[in-house]
């Protein structure tokens, strides 16, 4: 079901789609309608760790599977994580070191995933320890990078392969062993078994799109992140037109992953707004800080080569990715987008925020979407 609602004194009260869940979002100041909402399902936590990437790809997979009639699923974040790991150690090792070995990923990490070793339902791999209600990988991270350093430092001249089997065990410990099988719907089935039976997903029908001056347009590049250790191919559009297939993507009912940076002061998930203010956060006065995303504010036009410079000069970072559900627009005709974090529900919009046009264009890194939301003229300009 969607949703038409009016600012009535300057407050916005609107509901979410989610599955079997009814999220009641509010926000002074702003005059929001929402214009697009797609059904997701309920917001999740991440807790202490840097599994962004896998949260809310997951999150985009599960509302695919409800766009798809494949029903609701609470799909295991842990399982692809614990999937992930051993290849980008291995792609450390083969690489002497010279190359990211960190908790991050994308979400092309997912797809790859998935492809390779299916996935698993929530049930089936929590990737808890046993009796823990949070995730918290501060101490397995730490053992996984120091194992993988001490591995490439051998000084012996040869590399024992069984260094492996040991990262594995410590993944084991922390995150659970995969089970060859489980129960699920009266069913037992693989992890492969339960994509084909249960969502029918495929994942090489996702595409990841970007926009930067560096490289040439309407054609894929290998973006130049940390977190891509896995050389993941981009699609490169003028930005009028990567902002043009983010609206037609939620205009025709699919949801968009979301990379970009979330480390600006203007960026706020307590107060669910993220914006891009003409008056910069250095050059406001206490007062104007305390009324900060209470009330409208005047935002930057963002250009390509404002957007390129703040990239270049690591302004703009990767260092967040969340799943893009939806569209408002305030009394003034501005887009904002409906946003899911994976940071839990205890917020003023309950886990959700509202990215502004100005934000998306200016700290946007990409955006994963399938290939049938992108329009078919630049379907064809890109050969897709």
């Amino acid at each position: 079901m969607k949703y038409q609602h009016t600012l009535i004194i300057y407050l916005l009260f609107c509901s979410i789609s989610t599955w079997g869940q009814e999220i009641t979002i509010s926000h002074e100041g702003y005059g929001l309608t929402v214009s697009k909402d797609i059904q997701v399902t309920p917001v999740k936590n991440q807790g202490k760790t840097g599994t962004c990437w896998s949260f809310s790809t997951t999150s985009f997979i599960e509302s695919e599977a409800l766009r798809m009639n494949k029903g609701q699923h609470d799909l295991s974040e842990m399982y692809f994580v614990r999937q992930v790991y051993p290849t980008k150690a291995d792609n450390y090792v083969r690489r002497h070191g010279n190359a990211t070995f960190g908790a991050g990923g994308l979400s092309h990490d997912i797809m790859t995933a998935a492809s390779r070793y299916g996935m698993m339902p929530e049930s089936a791999y929590s990737g808890l320890p046993k009796g823990s209600l949070s995730h918290n990988h501060g101490e397995l991270h730490n053992l996984l990078e120091g194992m993988v350093k001490n591995v490439v430092e051998n000084k012996s001249g040869t590399l024992n392969p069984s260094w492996k089997q040991a990262y594995n065990a410590i993944l084991d410990n922390y995150l659970g062993p995969v089970p060859d099988t489980f129960e699920y719907h009266g069913k037992t089935l693989s992890s492969q078994q339960f994509v084909s039976q249960e969502l029918g997903f495929e994942p090489n029908n996702y595409f990841e799109f970007t926009s930067f001056q560096h490289h040439p347009y309407y054609k894929p590049f290998v973006l130049e992140i940390p977190d891509n250790w896995s050389n993941g191919m981009y699609y490169n559009l003028p930005l009028d037109e990567l902002q043009r297939l983010l609206d037609h993507a939620l205009d025709q009912g699919f949801t968009v992953v979301w990379d970009g940076d979330v480390s600006e002061k203007e960026f706020s998930h307590k107060n669910g707004i993220a914006i891009v203010p003409e008056k910069t956060w250095g050059n406001k006065s206490a007062t104007e800080r305390a009324r900060s995303f209470m009330t409208y504010e005047p935002e930057i036009v963002v250009t390509p080569s404002i957007r390129q410079e703040a990239f270049d000069s690591y302004a703009t970072t990767d260092d967040h990715l969340m799943h893009i559900v939806g569209k408002v627009t305030d009394a003034r005709g501005i887009k904002y987008y409906l946003t899911k974090n994976s940071w839990g529900s205890e917020s003023q919009m309950g886990g959700y925020l509202f990215m502004s046009e100005s934000y998306i264009r200016l700290k946007t890194v990409a955006i994963l979407v399938h290939k049938k939301a992108v329009p078919n003229n630049m379907a064809e300009a890109i050969g897709l």
